[in-house]
């Protein structure tokens, strides 16, 4: 049963790339049949934005950074609180990984201005 479900998982994963890629692919060349310049390809990416490596690490590090805080608040409310220690961990984690990864946003967007 474990070794359908994980088939299907993989199966899906394999055929959504393989049609992404494989219309990305019909689609280029029919346009360079009609004579469509190859500059319409990367015209999604601005110059001025940040290289993807920057955006990537910064976004992973105040991620971890939310996710570490979000622990040592659980740590803390457990604690010094009654709240149960089962309900404040996941609480706090989730609540401050996603407070990190709006934050990480917010930096993302400042760094694609400068």
């Amino acid at each position: 049963m474990e070794i359908a479900v994980l088939a299907i998982i993989f199966g899906s994963i394999f055929g959504v790339f393989y049609l992404f890629f494989s219309t990305r692919n019909k689609e280029r060349l029919a346009l360079i049949e009609k004579g469509a310049d190859a500059s319409i390809f990367i015209k999604g990416q601005p110059k001025n934005a940040a290289p993807f490596w920057k955006v990537l690490i910064l976004n992973l590090s105040v991620l971890l950074m939310g996710i570490g805080i979000g622990v040592f608040l659980a740590l803390i409310l457990d604690t010094y609180s009654g709240l149960d220690s089962d309900a404040v961990y996941p609480a706090m984690i989730f609540l401050m990984a996603g407070v990190g990864l709006f934050v990480g946003f917010n930096l993302t967007k400042k760094l694609d201005k400068e």
